[in-house]
């Protein structure tokens, strides 16, 4: 069972108590009308599958109901860390330096 950190509670539960949102940091086009099918799609589906640390947005759904960033290794399904909604994406590099 994974444990994960809510930031706004800041309790540490049961996944059960969360659900996974997507990926974490992806701009929305600025002008959507603009975009080609291929850009478009693009937006909408391809997301990135890294080995290794990978930013998520996850929401606590038994508890505050708000989204949050996380910081999850996909190897060992660790979450690194977790953080507010709107805070910028963490340097990896400071992140791991921190273990």
């Amino acid at each position: 069972m994974l444990l994960i950190r809510c930031p706004y509670c800041e309790e540490t539960l049961p996944e059960l108590e969360f659900a996974y949102a997507g990926e974490a940091h992806i701009a929305r086009p600025a002008d959507p009308s603009g975009q080609s099918d291929d850009e478009w799609r693009d937006y909408l589906f391809i997301r990135s599958n890294p080995k290794g640390p990978h930013f998520e947005r996850w929401r606590h759904i038994h508890g505050c109901g708000r989204f949050f960033n996380a910081v999850r290794d996909t190897v060992s399904d660790k979450f690194l860390m977790t953080y507010k909604a709107g805070k910028d994406r963490p340097d990896l590099a400071t992140l791991e330096a921190g273990e």
